[in-house]
Parts: structure tokens; C-alpha cells; sequence
């Protein structure tokens, strides 16, 4: 049976969606990967879009959700990617361990397009190499 990961944000618009979809991909199918926010922006950010399709990951159809809709659900492992979050998304009473996981939010960069758009890489390949440790590693 898979593990389930739920990823929470804030907003769930950048760091939790990346988050989601790496998860997904390099848990090989052992791992089912949601994400989730305790105040949903409503939509996906254009540049973490952009980010992931470097990966060809697409991010064009997923939406931003809140976090009650995953109260009742059984869940693995719950990582908090923004300490908004960790502070302000409800106890969820089924999870069986919770991480915390701080990221730099790349919404909140500054200058060219381009120069945003470097920032979401760099936030990208964090979170990347993190999933990918902690799949390494998992009792670390």
C-alpha cells in the first residue's frame, strides 16, 4: 500500500505544489503526494509553472487547496514547507509523523523575470534534493 504525504503551504501556490509533484515523481510510485494550504491563493504561480516544466513536470492544471479538506484522512507523513504554516494549518489527528521543511517563498522575489524565475529554480532544486534525502533516509 502507498504512503501518503501531504504538503502544506500557506498558500499553496509555489513551495507545496513543487513540493507535490517532485514527491509524486521521485517516490517512484511508493508515495502518494498531496498539497494543501490554511489560506489558498486560488491559483498556481505562473513561475512555479515555468520551474517545474523545466522537469517536464506539468503544473498547468493544479490547483491551489485548503487543508480542512484533508482532516479526516489518513495520512503518512504531513511536511510543513513555510513556517506560516506550521503555525496556522489546523492539527491534523490522523497523521503518523510531521515534518517541518522551511523554504525560502519565491513569490517573494524581487527584480527581471528572469531573475524571479532563477529564484524558483534554486527553491526548486532545495526541496528536490530534500524529498530526495529524506527518501534516502527516511528514519534520519
Amino acid at each position: 500500500m502507498n504512503k501518503r504525504v501531504l504538503i502544506l503551504c500557506t498558500g499553496n501556490s509555489c513551495r507545496s505544489q513543487m513540493a507535490e509533484f517532485l514527491w509524486n515523481h521521485l517516490g517512484e510510485g511508493d508515495w502518494v503526494a498531496e498539497s494543501a494550504g490554511s489560506n489558498p491563493a486560488g491559483y498556481v504561480h505562473p513561475l512555479a509553472i515555468a520551474a517545474m516544466k523545466e522537469l517536464d513536470q506539468d503544473l498547468s492544471n493544479a490547483t491551489s487547496k485548503h487543508v480542512d479538506q484533508f482532516l479526516d484522512q489518513p495520512i503518512d507523513l504531513v511536511v510543513t514547507v513555510c513556517d506560516g504554516a506550521k503555525e496556522s494549518c489546523p492539527t491534523l489527528p490522523r497523521v503518523a509523523e510531521a515534518l517541518h521543511w522551511p523554504f525560502f517563498d519565491p513569490a517573494d522575489a524581487e527584480g527581471s523575470e528572469q531573475e524571479r524565475l532563477q529564484v524558483f529554480r534554486e527553491v526548486r532544486d532545495e526541496i528536490r534534493a530534500r524529498i530526495e534525502h529524506y527518501l534516502a533516509n527516511p528514519d534520519v
